[in-house]
């Protein structure tokens, strides 16, 4: 039986002004690391055309840096839950080449997982709006809502900056929840309580099937506090009739949102070009502020994305979980090879939009 008068206690449950992120969660690259990291990429390019679910430890071997950033996977879960990578040499790498970079560094921390039905390891935050009809949010431009993934590390390297703004916001669910505790415990026994996801359809039809899900925000059902909030699901069960959200669901969501935009909780983090933001996903919420982008495709501000799973950490309730293993082995058998490299996305957008345009 849940403890609704229970705080959080840690490291973990922390407010935006309490926390400085440059002392207390970034690491710079040392001199010998990029060394490692350079040697890295030679042994990866001796091996010959290596596929990205073939970058491991194995493939790209980083001795002392290794152990680090395998010691950095289990503090996101005792510490803050955030780590910020910062001073790998943008300027040195070739896209594609930093693509590798970067999963072979987040190999060391989780095992890469499929994020959605065209079975990417590797997926490109960029605006493509003006190509794709209806796309997903991190397809699309401008700020965005405070929400969580579904994996249990997302990690974001920002390959191209935006022309101005797009700041990376984050806040402790920990620190929500005890003020929750304090201030609306109605609301977050709502939170506790069933809400109805609507998945996006062709992630259910190539996936497990299953469109729509009862899921629960906040679980202590693992032994932590762990959260999932995606709040364009709930909306979409209600207007395709799947659900009707009763008054306190509504606010409860509302409640979530505005506590976790506002800058008692929040911690604003700039992500540079060539950094590597990982975040606990399930226990820390994260969005972006709004930005202005270049109109060139090849300029836009593009980041690219992992979603980690760590096997060696208490499995996420079920009824908390909107992506299932039956998900990511249907959505594997739909990868291509080297689908995940710069040079080919940007080729197939210029291309998608070239063709928009002549039509």
């Amino acid at each position: 039986m849940i403890d609704f008068e229970h705080q959080v206690e840690g490291a973990i449950a922390w407010r935006g002004p309490e926390v400085d992120y440059k002392r207390e969660g970034m690491h710079v690259l040392t001199a010998n690391e990029i060394a490692e990291i350079d040697a890295a990429l030679r042994h990866l390019s001796f091996l010959g055309d290596v596929d990205f679910n073939s970058i491991t430890p194995a493939t790209f071997p980083l001795p002392l840096l290794g152990g680090q950033l395998k010691k950095a996977g289990r503090d996101l879960r005792s510490g803050r839950g955030f780590l910020l990578l910062r001073g790998l040499p943008r300027e040195r790498y070739a896209e594609d080449d930093l693509a590798r970079i970067y999963f072979g560094l987040g190999s060391y921390i989780g095992r890469p997982t499929p994020q959605s039905h065209n079975g990417e390891l590797l997926g490109h935050v960029m605006d493509v709006s003006d190509i794709e009809q209806h796309g997903r949010g991190y397809r699309i431009g401008g700020g965005q809502d405070m929400h969580t993934d579904s994996c249990d590390i997302v990690a974001l390297l920002c390959l191209r900056a935006a022309k101005s703004g797009g700041t990376s916001r984050i806040a402790s669910v920990a620190g929500i929840h005890n003020h929750l505790v304090q201030h609306r415990p109605d609301l977050l026994r709502v939170l506790y309580g069933d809400y109805v996801f609507r998945r996006i359809e062709k992630d259910a039809e190539f996936g497990s099937g299953e469109l729509v899900k009862k899921v629960v925000i906040f679980s202590r059902e693992s032994g932590d506090l762990t959260c999932n909030i995606q709040p364009n699901y709930p909306r979409r069960a209600v207007v395709a009739g799947d659900s009707a959200m009763t008054g306190e669901q509504i606010e409860a969501l509302d409640e979530l949102q505005r506590l976790a935009s506002s800058p008692d909780f929040y911690l604003d983090m700039n992500i540079g070009e060539g950094d590597i933001q990982f975040l606990n996903n399930r226990v820390l919420l994260h969005g972006r502020l709004d930005y202005e982008d270049h109109p060139e495709l090849a300029r836009r501000r593009h980041m690219m994305r992992l979603w980690l799973s760590m096997p060696t950490w208490p499995a996420m309730p079920a009824n908390q979980m909107m992506h299932t293993g039956e998900d990511h082995r249907c959505w594997l058998e739909r990868r291509r090879p080297f689908m995940e490299l710069p040079s080919r996305y940007l080729a197939m957008m210029n291309e998608r939009l070239s063709q928009k345009r002549a039509s």
